[in-house]
């Protein structure tokens, strides 16, 4: 029998199915600590040289969809920074052996985004280090699950919106003087956006706020000549699905998707790579449907 090839496998079957028997983790949890491993690319990527001397920052980029889009930029000849919380180093430096297996450049930065000055520090050191920003991706994120409104704390929805979206405020303002024209911003939001889940009402609201931040700042920087644009996620296999949500709902994450699945991150990086890259120059204050399926307004 022939031997597949990635155009020839079924794309409901290019990443595992639930059930999923994943324990519970704390929070902001760990990618080493999942028993069903997610794939960043680490085998399959194959870089194209199309970001060959430029520089990025991707926020959260310890693990997830931020790792998968790590190691893409690397293989694709760029710097790359990674921001990541105290407790994730173990991810972080993970991240950081593939980025500089593929032979580029790669630092983290620690720290707390809800920290205006720390945001304003992931910026200043990742231009200082590599001379140069041309590609911010605003990528991390926090989110919780909860059935009823009176479990949403004010400190709870304080704590998600300062991540989710004045973070990507703090970094994009602090990027902005070190960035040329054709640089770009790239801001993860997420079908939450559209089809919001009640039970994530705080999260889905920050997507929400994300999708009109990202098509704001693109006309606010169209005359500079920095493109933003943001990709909408569906359902993706990470670390912070068995960290956040009920062990129910793990087993079952992603079964409502058309394929029948979660996205693993490597699946989703081709297009962070496709939005910083000179590909897309046309493209701006467009929000890309990376859904699997579940069509967005």
């Amino acid at each position: 029998m022939p031997k597949q090839t990635p155009v020839d496998i079924d794309p409901r079957q290019r990443g595992a199915k639930p059930p999923f028997d994943e324990h519970k983790q704390q929070t902001p949890g760990k990618e080493a600590e999942m028993r069903n491993k997610p794939d960043h690319g680490e085998d399959s990527y194959h870089g194209n040289n199309r970001l060959h001397g430029k520089a990025a920052l991707i926020t959260g980029g310890d693990s997830g969809i931020g790792r998968a889009v790590a190691i893409a930029f690397a293989r694709e000849g760029a710097s790359v920074a990674i921001s990541c919380l105290p407790q994730e180093t173990d991810d972080a430096n993970e991240t950081l052996n593939w980025v500089r297996e593929a032979g580029a450049k790669g630092i983290k930065i620690p720290g707390d985004l809800r920290d205006e000055s720390y945001c304003r520090k992931l910026v200043e050191r990742t231009a200082a280090d590599f001379g140069r920003l041309d590609i911010v991706v605003n990528n991390a994120a926090f989110q919780m699950t909860h059935r009823k409104l009176e479990e949403f704390t004010s400190e709870e929805w304080d704590h998600t919106f300062r991540i989710n979206i004045d973070a990507m405020f703090h970094i994009s303002k602090a990027a902005v003087p070190h960035m040329k024209p054709g640089s770009t911003i790239v801001n993860t939001a997420s079908v939450q956006a559209y089809h919001p889940s009640p039970q994530l009402l705080a999260y889905a609201t920050t997507k929400g706020a994300i999708v009109t931040f990202t098509k704001a700042l693109s006309q606010l920087l169209v005359e500079e000549g920095i493109r933003v644009n943001a990709v909408a996620p569906g359902p993706v296999w990470t670390p912070l699905i068995p960290s956040t949500m009920p062990e129910e709902k793990v087993q079952k994450f992603g079964e409502q998707s058309p394929f029948e699945r979660p996205a693993q991150p490597a699946e989703l990086a081709p297009s962070y790579v496709f939005l910083a890259s000179d590909d897309s120059s046309y493209i701006t204050g467009s929000v890309m449907d990376l859904t699997g399926g579940k069509m967005l307004p």
